[in-house]
């Protein structure tokens, strides 16, 4: 019993929560239950990401990846996509700042050929300015989809086949990986969604193949530090297999 609870405890210590992915669903029903209009729950959200922010750096994670606006949400009305478009560049004004002195380093995932130009300069510009912080990735996906991320990665591979740069059957896992926008992050070991609805809704498809998935019930503004701590508490009692067996994976750390 010992040896088996050893053995254990050594799985557990493998377990790490390095990446952390969330879908920041609910701003809109959190705002209609209050009455206000769906903009102010967008704004009520992007202060749960400052807190969720606060509390990955207080966690040791090294990447928090959150789903800010998706290739679907294009389709929303006109007012709301204008309102939230200025809302991404009123929060990168206030916040990157705040994210630097904290050592934070911004990168914005996604197609930037669909973003108005003021809002991918401030992009650029807070990259720019965070570029050399390693306290924290910070990942925001913008205008982004699972399914354009593999298909771009697909059409940069193509490239380089045509170039005679990469030969296709050279062509592996590791090929695709490098195309993606999450390159040199990692996939994530935890993914959250809030809201209620238990499904990833094309995000990071590529990336969430073995990813732990939770799904909350709080709305994206009402998701608080002692939630996370509970899901990453949580995922330190999981065992990750990969495809093995249990006592394979006991025995990879015996």
């Amino acid at each position: 019993m010992a040896d088996q609870a050893d053995k254990t405890s050594q799985q557990h210590e493998t377990l790490v929560v390095r990446h952390v992915a969330i879908v920041m669903d609910g701003n809109g029903r959190w705002a209609k239950k209050r009455k206000l209009p769906r903009h102010a729950g967008h704004k009520a959200g992007v202060n749960a990401v400052r807190r969720t922010v606060e509390a990955c750096v207080e966690l040791g994670i090294r990447t928090l990846t959150l789903f800010a606006f998706s290739s679907e949400n294009w389709g929303r009305p006109r007012e709301e996509i204008q309102k939230l478009m200025a809302l991404f560049v009123e929060a990168l004004n206030k916040q990157v700042p705040e994210l630097n002195e904290q050592g934070v380093r911004l990168t914005i995932i996604g197609d930037r050929e669909q973003l108005p130009a003021d809002l991918v300069r401030q992009i650029e510009e807070s990259e720019a300015m965070t570029a050399d912080n390693d306290r924290l990735n910070l990942v925001v996906a913008v205008a982004y989809g699972g399914r354009w991320d593999i298909v771009n990665a697909c059409k940069c591979l193509a490239r380089q086949v045509a170039d005679g740069e990469l030969s296709v059957e050279d062509l592996d896992e590791s090929h695709l990986t490098a195309q993606m926008q999450l390159a040199g992050l990692g996939d994530p070991d935890l993914f959250i969604r809030t809201g209620g609805a238990s499904r990833i809704s094309n995000f990071l498809l590529w990336n969430l193949a073995y990813t732990e998935l939770y799904f909350s019930e709080s709305l994206w503004p009402d998701f608080e530090q002692k939630e996370l701590e509970a899901m990453v508490g949580s995922f330190h009692e999981r065992e990750r297999r990969y495809g093995k067996t249990s006592e394979q994976v006991s025995g990879d750390h015996a």
